[in-house]
């Protein structure tokens, strides 16, 4: 571990975990030490990384300017609650090693900060950046009004991590980050954050550039995304002691997030020709979401499975082709 040798703690703690980015973290080093902000630290947590000669190769020339932790593999959360709690500023900030900042986005979110005293937690905008397609964060998933508890719930608000600045303290009063969750551990923090009393704020700023990669199925990606957010509402419902209000929110939105990965998991067995799952599934998703196509779905993959998955799929494909 090489610490930063400042004298005087920094205002801002930049946390960046890695695991497997050897060839994508310089791009994000460089945009960090860009920032027309200049009180911070940089805190890079690499998570027991299977590529750690080629990746300490990459960041020998920055090691005299960056806090490095070395650790075992504790995925995203456990990499970060690490930097969180060894690292020495006021305000933390998240950027993930495969993402860029642009060079204002530091300086954007410190005068938020300044100008808003009561904020525990800032985000803003940012580019998503797939294949050769490029289009805004919030024009896919907008943020609309405040940024409550139950505004993260139903995603009428949604916050990109590589762009979230946040009071040190306001994380440890939520918990961090919980190390037990496979994806979307990002998601559930900022829930939990609202729910222990932070106050959130946002600025449409474009801040970051974000990669997005395409690992395997677009189908079974989804779904997995999509579970996840379920079972995270689910573990709300056990965990958190929630107002009566505040609850029918809760149960109301996990009933919803329940059909829509049924739906997705349809979809992947139709990928997989499994037609009877398929169709079980889409029903299943059916009795809440109503929708007469994927009655008709159903209804074909009962007498023609093979033509109407053949049908369903180039639905599929086009939906997802088409820009948000």
């Amino acid at each position: 571990m090489q610490e930063n040798q400042s004298k005087t703690a920094p205002k801002v703690s930049i946390i960046i975990p890695t695991f497997k980015t050897a060839g994508m973290i310089k791009a994000c080093m460089d945009s960090v030490f860009a920032q027309t902000y200049t009180d911070f630290e940089a805190v890079v947590i690499n998570d027991g990384s299977p590529d750690t000669p080629e990746l300490e190769k990459v960041l020998q020339p920055y090691m005299d300017r960056i806090f490095y932790i070395k650790q075992e593999n504790k995925r995203c959360a456990g990499a970060r609650n690490n930097g969180i709690r060894q690292c020495h500023g006021e305000y933390v900030a998240f950027l993930d090693s495969d993402d860029t900042w642009l060079p204002e986005h530091l300086s954007t979110q410190m005068k938020q900060f300044a100008d808003e005293p009561a904020l525990d937690l800032v985000y803003s905008d940012g580019i998503l950046l797939l294949d050769s397609d490029q289009r805004k964060f919030m024009d896919k998933n907008p943020s609309d009004g405040e940024a409550t508890f139950e505004a993260l719930i139903v995603e009428r608000c949604q916050i990109p991590i590589s762009t979230v600045v946040a009071r040190k303290q306001a994380l440890m009063k939520a918990g961090l980050f919980d190390e037990t969750l496979p994806r979307c551990d990002d998601y559930d923090m900022w829930v939990r954050t609202a729910f222990a009393g932070a106050k959130i704020g946002y600025n449409r700023a474009v801040g970051a550039r974000f990669f997005v990669g395409r690992p395997g199925s677009l189908s079974h990606s989804k779904a997995r995304m999509i579970e996840g957010y379920w079972n995270i509402l689910e573990k709300f419902k056990r965990t958190l002691p929630l107002k009566d209000a505040d609850r029918v929110v809760v149960e109301k939105r996990a009933a919803q997030i329940r059909a829509r990965y049924l739906l997705e998991e349809g979809k992947c067995k139709l990928e997989e020709r499994q037609f009877d799952q398929a169709r079980a599934l889409i029903s299943e998703a059916n009795d809440y979401l109503r929708k007469p196509s994927l009655s008709a779905a159903v209804f074909g993959l009962k007498v023609a499975p093979g033509a109407t998955a053949k049908v369903l799929s180039y639905w599929t494909r086009m939906r997802n082709e088409t820009p948000a």
